[in-house]
């Protein structure tokens, strides 16, 4: 039986609606996920969220990432302070697709205040489909690292 491909995910309470909404949405896609918060639309603090999946996609403990705040720029660049991560903000189908294309991005990012439900749905089934294309890109993306 084939491994289950096991995504993380991570919202501050501007983003708990949407991140639950997606859990069901992924999961009949047959995905497993494992949820790293919020818990609630009570406010937090979006970096109390994002380190723990950080460290869950450097440490290969998840195979990727779908992260969301209100704009989706707050999780995103708490989530690239991390070496092994390359988390892409997106909010069109086209975005999604190019972030994995082009990027190999590692985590999906969402603005979660500035789209809808469907559209987040379609924007995690293009990032889903893409497949990364190498060559060029990946000589890019061996640049992005600060330290070795």
């Amino acid at each position: 039986m084939a491994k289950k491909v096991i995504v993380g995910m991570a919202s501050d309470h501007a983003g708990y609606k949407l991140k639950e909404h997606l859990k069901p949405f992924l999961e009949k896609l047959g995905y497993k996920v494992k949820d790293f918060g919020t818990h609630s639309e009570e406010s937090m603090d979006y970096p109390d969220t994002a380190h723990p999946l950080a460290f869950a996609v450097e440490n290969k403990e998840v195979d990727f990432g779908v992260a969301m705040c209100g704009s989706g720029n707050g999780i995103t660049m708490t989530l690239n302070k991390h070496q092994g991560v390359r988390a892409a903000l997106c909010w069109t189908p086209e975005l999604g697709a190019l972030a994995k294309q082009h990027n190999n991005a590692n985590v999906l990012s969402l603005p979660a205040r500035f789209i809808s439900e469907a559209e987040a749905e379609e924007i995690v089934k293009a990032y889903l489909n893409a497949e990364f294309e190498g060559g060029r890109h990946q000589r890019r993306i061996d640049k992005i690292p600060v330290c070795q």
